[in-house]
């Protein structure tokens, strides 16, 4: 008897439907309905335990609701008066319609934005998007991500007080302790009795750390904070793409107990070294278990509150209609033209220098290729040319070519061919800067690169051709040591006489000799 297998036992065992044929044809013991009946069976299993597994896995992933209390973002992310809704900033902090300026750069700043309510969330999410920019190699001090039971509205610690009780959030981009290891970021918890390692760079005490990049990024970089049952989890977006879901792991901190009621804030701070440390939002997500009730929707805004920001919202209207009739009355010659199209924004712009960047590669490119072009004729005339030497020599009584003139025909048909290769590579440099648009900042610096490497081939070949210039008249065959000099006429008749006086000394001995006898 055959064993099934083991992993298959729960299913029944089906026989091909022309063995169910064969088989009704000769006995009708098995009727058709239940085959279908078992093929039905089958089929509606295979729709049910996908399904059954797909809900056990979105019952695993906790709830987010979003909270704009405790957020911010642009393009609309002050009010007329230059406060943020929700929240609070000091020091060198400058709000801006769409950014936030923790710090510009300039030496010594200081500068933070903390929530005005504390957050009493048991799970929860943040995620921050910021530029650290700055025309140094490095950049001071940092900026740093907080949450904690109180505002640490300014102190030493990239700009936030010391001290403190909770957790931060450390893109240290100053290498204080000369071990070649920032930027970096760091996840440093306090319970209010420790004071931060400055000299080596909090990794004395971080709990977690992860070597990234962040200054300088064509797009903003992008931190995730996930705090869920008791573990900090951190994710970096480390701004090479538009992508904002691309983000990538960078450290974890299990059995971590936060303060359940706190603030969240970002810092950031300057020193001898200066970025401009510039936050473009703060999304904030309520994180609740799988299975437990969701928190119950806020109440409605007050009659009052409402009818305040109502108030504000007009009067700003009517100051804006204002300001334009002034500016329409000051200046009739733009009168009917958009006020968008007088302005140029930062994405044109950006798009604009790309555009430009691009067209000055493609035209490097083309002098190049033309440059090639010239060094091809001047190699096919030399090869040209050494090769109809070789062939006039060959064809002499003399003796075969130099072995100097061979290795240097070799020597320029290589170049030749190389030349070639770099031209066709040119070639489709050419097309393809032409043809399609570069869209990102490291399409421009591989462009750049492959500028600088064209430069360094065409210095490489210069040199080669100055080495080789006209090898036909520098290598010449070695000429034939001259041939001895003819008899002279005086040697020839003495060479004669001696032999015509032999030849007759011998027939006479000859002659003389029989009649002796």
């Amino acid at each position: 008897m055959r064993e099934r297998p083991v992993g298959l036992s729960f299913l029944p065992v089906i026989p091909p439907l022309s063995a169910l044929r064969q088989h009704s044809d000769s006995n009708m013991a098995v009727p058709m309905v239940k085959c279908l009946a078992v093929y039905a069976y089958l089929l509606l299993i295979s729709l049910i335990l996908p399904s059954v597994f797909a809900d056990n896995a979105e019952e695993g992933l906790p709830h987010r609701r979003f909270e704009y209390k405790y957020s911010f973002k642009g393009p609309h992310l002050t009010q007329s008066d230059g406060r943020i809704p929700f929240w609070i900033h000091t020091g060198n902090a400058i709000p801006s319609a769409d950014q936030i300026r923790i710090t510009p750069s300039l030496r010594s700043q200081k500068g933070s934005v903390w929530t005005k309510s504390p957050i009493s969330f048991e799970h929860w999410e943040a995620e921050v998007a910021f530029r650290v920019s700055g025309r140094g190699r490095m950049g001071a001090d940092g900026l740093a991500i907080w949450f904690t039971a109180s505002q640490g509205l300014e102190g030493p610690v990239y700009g936030a007080a010391d001290l403190w009780n909770g957790v931060g959030i450390f893109f240290d981009s100053f290498d204080n302790d000369g071990k070649k290891n920032n930027p970096a970021v760091l996840v440093v918890g306090n319970n209010g009795k420790l004071v931060y390692d400055h000299q080596n760079d909090g990794t004395t005490q971080s709990l977690g750390t992860c070597l990234r990049d962040f200054r300088n990024k064509p797009y903003p970089v992008r931190a995730k904070i996930i705090y869920y049952k008791q573990t900090l989890s951190v994710f970096i977006n480390n701004g090479f793409t538009p992508d904002k879901e691309d983000f990538e792991f960078c450290t974890k901190v299990e059995n971590m107990i936060i303060p359940a009621t706190g603030y969240f804030g970002i810092s950031a701070a300057t020193g001898g070294l200066a970025d401009d440390h510039d936050v473009l939002s703060f999304l904030l997500f309520r994180l609740t278990e799988p299975g437990q009730n969701l928190p119950a929707p806020e109440k409605e805004i007050p009659k009052e509150e409402k009818d305040k920001y109502q108030e504000e919202f007009e009067n700003f209207q009517q100051e804006l209609d204002k300001r334009k009739e002034e500016f329409q009355k000051e200046h009739p010659d733009v009168q009917g033209q958009p006020m968008e199209e007088l302005f140029e924004s930062v994405n044109e712009r950006e798009i604009r220098q790309v555009f430009e960047g691009q067209n000055r590669i493609h035209l490097e490119i083309k002098q190049l290729n033309r440059q090639l072009a010239m060094i091809l004729d001047e190699q096919r005339r030399y090869v040209s040319t050494i090769t109809e030497e070789l062939s006039r020599r060959s064809g002499q009584p003399q003796g075969a070519p130099s072995h100097e003139l061979d290795r240097i025909v070799n020597t320029q048909q290589d170049v030749l061919m190389n030349l070639n290769e770099v031209r066709g590579a040119l070639k489709q440099l050419s097309q393809g800067s032409g043809g399609g648009g570069l869209s990102s900042y490291e399409s421009v610096q591989h462009f750049n690169d492959i500028k600088e490497h064209l430069h360094v081939v065409k210095r490489n070949i210069e040199h080669i051709i100055q080495k080789n210039a006209n090898p036909a008249e520098k290598q010449k065959c070695p000429e034939l040591p001259p041939l001895p000099a003819c008899l002279s006429s005086t040697h020839f008749i003495i060479f004669i006489v001696i032999q015509s006086l032999l030849f007759f000394s011998y027939i006479m001995y000859n002659c003389d000799g029989p009649r002796m006898l």
